[in-house]
């Protein structure tokens, strides 16, 4: 938190933090007390899986720092990745901007976290509403204000939660064409509760959804880079501590990194994850030998480290 908290003014998104939001699964071993805590997909016979556990993580658009993340189990009611968000609000302040994918696109998260004066981006997902942009208030090409109505109470909202969200969202749809060489163009609508048109335009939108892809990448060095896919204890107990230990490992290695991007004056995203942790090893037994009690040796040595992990 510190980390994000101190990020430079130039690392953020038109002078606001962005968190962005996703998912995944981790496995563990096959112990009976991990069975029961972390049940393996119901669709598996029982002993040829293994039990999985989700979870979910915000992380810093502006850093990649893990802000907050959540575990539950694979299946069950609440147990998705929409249900650990209502977990997670607490990590928002007025003023931040919420970034995820089609599958957070639900009304009601959105007018939750309007009400905390946090605005939402996210891709329209199609199969509960389409956008129609024949209607509404016209903003540019395929860029409108339109009303959503509220909808019936999800099962997983207790009514005096329910009855405190109000009757219709204003929300802004806005269309546009991904362009990759070697592609087919890709038609994406985004949806948002940023509704300035000049202080919020069509194309920088596009460009702030295109980098929702950096929380797909993140959650990759967490997992693959750092191993956190498949986990080693036999207790759920000791399961969770592991997963909290490699967040608090990914987040040092970030830390680094944002140092060694303040350094340099560039940006902590143009810097390799994986870079930076061979980086760190090479230097490791260098530090631990030659500068065990100078502390001079070994801040010079420090900031030498610092100007490898950002070359």
């Amino acid at each position: 938190a510190a980390l994000e908290a101190n990020a430079e003014e130039q690392w953020l998104w038109n002078r606001r933090r962005v968190l962005a939001y996703d998912g995944s699964t981790v496995s563990m071993p096959d112990t009976p007390e991990n069975q029961q805590a972390y049940p393996q997909p119901p669709q598996q016979k029982p002993g040829v899986g293994f039990p999985l556990a989700r979870i979910a993580a915000f992380f810093s658009l502006s850093c990649g720092a893990v802000v907050d993340l959540a575990i539950c189990r694979y299946a069950g009611k609440g147990q998705s990745e929409l249900g650990m968000l209502r977990t997670l609000m607490d990590v928002f302040r007025p003023g931040d901007i919420m970034l995820a994918d089609s599958l957070m696109c639900a009304w009601t998260e959105i007018a939750m976290f309007k009400q905390r004066g946090v605005d939402y981006v996210c891709r329209l997902n199609r199969s509960n509403r389409s956008a129609d942009f024949r209607r509404g208030k016209r903003l540019g090409t395929y860029d409108h204000i339109v009303l959503w109505s509220k909808p019936q109470r999800p099962r997983s909202m207790d009514w005096k939660t329910f009855n405190r969200l109000p009757q219709s969202l204003a929300i802004r749809e806005c269309r546009f064409q991904v362009e990759q060489p070697g592609f087919r163009s890709k038609t994406i609508t985004i949806v948002t509760t940023l509704l300035d048109a000049d202080e919020y335009t069509k194309d920088e939108l596009a460009d702030l959804y295109r980098k929702r892809w950096n929380a797909e990448l993140d959650l990759r060095s967490l997992k693959d880079v750092l191993q956190m896919d498949i986990l080693r204890c036999k207790t759920p107990e000791l399961v969770r501590k592991e997963i909290w230990t490699h967040v608090l490992t990914y987040n040092l290695i970030r830390t680094i990194m944002a140092q060694a991007a303040i350094t340099r004056g560039i940006h902590p995203r143009t810097i390799s994850f994986k870079g930076a942790i061979q980086t760190l090893e090479a230097f490791q037994p260098v530090i631990a030998l030659r500068a065990q009690h100078d502390s001079a040796l070994r801040t010079q040595l420090f900031e030498h480290m610092l100007k490898c992990v950002a070359t």
